[in-house]
């Protein structure tokens, strides 16, 4: 594949669409649709820099998990933590800020932060990384904005392996749900 052609066909608020045309392996052409959160010159700048980040929580044997009403799905999902990288902050402080914000907890130890991955390869360049955290604190949703529906609660193996059964999941919570659950290990 090689690409021959860039352009914005929308910029939006949170989201730019982009066309790309690609000459595909017979030398004909193919037009690709995509959205950004960023505002991109040319396809170097596809997944250049991680936008946000997935935190996979712990306190103690529970894992940390918000069941939260998702307004691109119009339903409630079980999800982890996570959100966007701010202008000047680092992946840490992101970290620690989203976590307070979404569920009232602190850091207490970070265990690791995954290099950046592709979030949505299929429709968009966004990177996020994906953090491993002990928490300490009480569950609260005070820096929760009025567009935010997040129920955030701790639940053991057996739980997640009912949730895991049972209800609806982003592909990455699922994942930490069911390592969580069945591998034996707290993440």
């Amino acid at each position: 594949m090689k690409c021959i052609g860039f352009e914005k066909v929308r910029d939006g608020k949170y989201l730019k669409n982009y066309e790309i045309t690609y000459l595909n392996r017979q030398g004909r052409e193919k037009k690709y649709e995509i959205v950004s959160r960023r505002d991109l010159e040319g396809p170097q700048d596809l997944g250049k820099t991680p936008s946000g980040v997935s935190i996979v929580a712990t306190q103690g044997e529970r894992l940390l998990l918000l069941r939260e009403f998702r307004m691109g799905v119009n339903r409630w999902i079980y999800n982890l933590c996570a959100g966007m990288v701010n202008p000047g902050e680092t992946m840490e402080e992101c970290i620690a800020r989203e976590l307070m914000e979404e569920t009232g907890l602190q850091v207490q130890r970070l265990k690791q932060i995954l290099p950046p991955s592709y979030a949505a390869v299929a429709i968009s360049d966004t990177v996020t990384c994906v953090a491993f955290v002990e928490t300490k604190g009480e569950l609260s949703d005070r820096g929760l904005s009025p567009n935010e529906e997040i129920q955030a609660a701790f639940y053991t193996k057996e739980q997640v392996r009912r949730l895991l059964a049972e209800e609806s999941f982003s592909s990455r919570a699922q994942l930490a749900a069911y390592f969580f659950a069945e591998s034996g290990f707290p993440l």
